[in-house]
């Protein structure tokens, strides 16, 4: 394109075309593109008016450099390669995507075509920048509108964080509800996030009453309640639920406090149930859990140390909910020990009052039991 001083923008003539970019550009940190300091490149005749007028200089988009930072972070300081074979061996492609559902057809686009020719070009390996992509969902501001910069609404986190601190904001935010749907940005709900982290604070810094008493029922039920919190916090951080995972640490935080006012507590029960709810609650507040973990006593930094890991034994819920349908229509839901078989499933199913009525003194066609989740009865 060319600029005209009388006509504004306009095309290049189709027989000037391709417009070659000059050699011995100097590339200097100016904030502009090195074209503007070659003025016979830039100035030029206009095509439709003759007049004087001037070639178009930003011909480098952004996602000219989105679309492969993820290969130069991998080797930043590389003078001679984009990044070096080693390096995009090491840490490509990337493990996890995460953005708006709007750059599916820009940034994404985009970065898979780089990709692509890097591959080609032996620069890097694999067919695909990314192994897995989840679009968060947008936060809404006051007015109820995504929060932009052209619409004026968006509110700034400084006076939250300057109140409750930013592991308090972070959590905040995750707990507003399913990370992939977003939601209003509220932050009276500040109060619930603030009682769970200072509950967990006094719980690692202030003294429990301990004793030795491995075989206890309160000791079996707490190590039961921490295995479980492993168990379902690891599950829902995986499938990035952050806000159900959240809720699990606040159950077992009160589990904990139940505990300690029940007390004494078995010393080693204890000691794994808050090594274990710092871990968990690290990738969320990392400020406040680096802090407890050195207060109980361990060596720095909890961010370098292993996910804990779960018995299942001590992990396995002792009774699950089955749902009861009835020609594939869901009418009841019915708790059963969680060593229940396919035959005691059927039973309670089919003793159901609610199913009764449906049967209507039948006997059923068929019944499916699909095990651990749902019996459907065939009239």
């Amino acid at each position: 394109m060319i600029h005209c001083e009388r006509d504004g923008i306009v095309p290049v003539d189709e027989a000037d075309l391709p417009v070659l970019l000059p050699e011995g550009v100097t590339f200097e940190p100016t904030g502009q593109s090195p074209l503007t300091q070659i003025p016979e490149w830039v100035n030029v005749t206009c095509p439709e008016c003759g007049g004087p007028a001037r070639r178009e200089t930003d011909t480098m988009d952004t996602f000219m450099c989105s679309s492969w930072y993820q290969m130069r972070y991998a080797d930043p300081h590389n003078p001679e390669r984009p990044v070096s074979r080693e390096a995009a061996r090491k840490w490509l492609p990337v493990d996890q995507y995460t953005g708006g559902g709007e750059h599916a057809v820009m940034h994404l686009l985009y970065t898979r075509f780089f990709w692509k020719a890097a591959r080609d070009m032996g620069v890097v390996e694999g067919d695909e920048p990314m192994l897995r992509l989840f679009n968060q969902g947008v936060i809404l501001g006051p007015d109820g509108n995504r929060m932009s910069k052209s619409r004026g609404n968006v509110v700034a986190p400084d006076e939250q964080v300057d109140r409750w601190g930013a592991d308090a904001f972070r959590c905040q935010l995750m707990f507003v509800g399913p990370w992939d749907q977003g939601g209003p940005y509220n932050p009276t709900g500040m109060a619930g996030i603030v009682r769970w982290l200072n509950r967990l604070w006094s719980l690692i810094v202030e003294e429990a009453p301990l004793a030795d008493e491995p075989g206890s029922a309160a000791a079996r039920e707490l190590r039961r309640i921490t295995h479980k919190t492993i168990r379902r916090a690891t599950e829902d951080i995986e499938a990035l639920r952050f806000n159900t995972m959240i809720s699990r640490l606040m159950e077992h935080s009160t589990a904990m406090q139940r505990a300690r006012e029940q007390g004494p507590v078995d010393r080693l029960a204890w000691q794994e149930a808050t090594r274990t709810a710092v871990l968990l609650t690290a990738p969320l507040a990392p400020h406040i859990t680096e802090e407890l973990w050195e207060r109980l006593g361990l060596h720095y930094s909890i961010h370098l140390q292993p996910w804990p890991e779960f018995d299942p034994e001590l992990a396995r819920d002792e009774e699950m909910e089955l749902v009861v349908q009835v020609n594939g229509r869901v009418r009841d839901k019915i708790l059963l020990s969680s060593d229940a078989g396919e035959e005691e499933a059927k039973a309670a199913a089919l003793a159901s009052p609610r199913i009764q009525e449906w049967l209507e003194g039948k006997d059923p066609k068929r019944v499916i039991v699909v095990p651990g989740k749902l019996v459907n009865v065939v009239l």
